[in-house]
């Protein structure tokens, strides 16, 4: 690994650190001393620099707030025994924020780059990384930052990136509603994108649901409402007469990262995966017959979120408890050890900053 090349760094005179609880962390809550910024003008990105996490200077016409050119990507960095750290497959986070840029009718930022300003920024706030179980949660953003009204794609943009110390994700496991009247997005439509409007479109249904008891939606196709999408923000996997089954990938289902780990380490340890639609009515039939075991969300913040119940057309369907070894334990305890060093990294999904 060669060494990132040198950035223009403005230290904090005040550092936020002692006044953080990392025995209390709540996700999002911190945001640590340093940020990324750099502008897309004139058809090039400047070269960034690194400076103190606060207020950025713009107007309220910037296009993004009207016209909804923002995306971003979330991903982790890992503290490991011997002092290094950790980011977990970056190049595939950045092919995804490139794919999301790119439907989105923004410009592409290279690997060097995304790369150059992950690592220096990571190194700059090493301290903010959590060390055991926790992690410094790496948050990518790029909007149209151009200031004027009219619909159009923007001429300007900018790059940041911000970094929050988050502790281990520990939950309750999920009570589902399976949607069967609103829509998170549609085939032909952004939902493949980390774009910001997915997010906010999602919203609505999601509170209704919890109003009426349940943590999250199960979303479902648009056209029928009768095959599975995702579960909230997150991919969804269930456990069908001992496979790990998950809804295919369109272009209305994130091409989730933990996702993609997780069907290639089940594959490499002899479960049999499926990747196809996964209907309703396949679900109901696998709660009455017990062929349906488990059912879990998969993405960056949880890794995997266990589900408990889910609720079809009405009813309340129950999942067994999740026993130590079941598939997705024994698969998030197999990306842990990948991320801390105790499982060979064979894919070289680690990248490491030194100690």
């Amino acid at each position: 690994m060669t060494a990132a090349p040198a950035l223009d760094i403005q230290k904090t005179t005040h550092s936020r650190l002692a006044e953080t609880d990392f025995n209390n962390l709540e996700f999002g809550k911190y945001i640590a001393d340093h940020m990324v910024l750099s502008d897309w003008k004139g058809g090039n990105w400047s070269k960034p620099v690194i400076v103190p996490f606060g207020e950025l200077h713009m107007t309220p016409a910037i296009l993004a707030l009207h016209y909804g050119q923002a995306i971003f990507e979330g991903m982790k960095a890992f503290r490991r025994t011997d002092g290094s750290i950790t980011v977990f497959r970056p190049q595939k986070h950045h092919d995804r924020m490139n794919k999301s840029l790119e439907r989105m009718c923004m410009p592409s930022i290279s690997y060097d780059m995304f790369i150059q300003t992950l690592h220096t920024l990571i190194d700059v706030d090493r301290d903010w990384v959590p060390g055991g179980e926790g992690a410094l949660y790496l948050r990518p953003l790029v909007f149209a930052s151009e200031s004027r009204l009219g619909v159009k794609v923007a001429d300007q943009y900018k790059y940041v990136v911000l970094t929050s110390p988050v502790g281990p994700y520990y939950s309750k496991p999920f009570r589902l509603k399976v949607e069967d009247h609103y829509t998170r997005t549609a085939e032909g439509g952004p939902g493949f994108a980390k774009c910001a409007g997915n997010y906010g479109g999602a919203f609505y249904p999601t509170q209704v649901a919890r109003q009426e008891g349940f943590d999250q939606v199960l979303w479902t196709d648009h056209k029928e409402h009768k095959y599975i999408d995702e579960v909230g923000m997150m991919n969804v996997m269930f456990v069908l007469n001992g496979k790990l089954v998950t809804p295919k990938l369109s272009s209305a289902i994130l091409d989730g990262i933990t996702r993609d780990s997780i069907l290639t380490l089940a594959r490499e340890a002899g479960i049999t995966v499926e990747e196809r639609r996964v209907s309703v009515d396949e679900l109901a039939e696998g709660f009455k017959n017990k062929s349906l075991t488990e059912a879990f969300g998969a993405g960056t913040a949880a890794v995997v979120a266990p589900i408990a119940v889910i609720n079809i057309h009405g009813t309340d369907y129950s999942l067994p408890p999740v026993a130590a070894d079941s598939i997705q334990l024994r698969m998030k305890a197999t990306l842990a050890g990948i991320r801390n060093g105790s499982i060979a990294d064979k894919h070289n999904w680690n990248y490491i900053i030194p100690a």
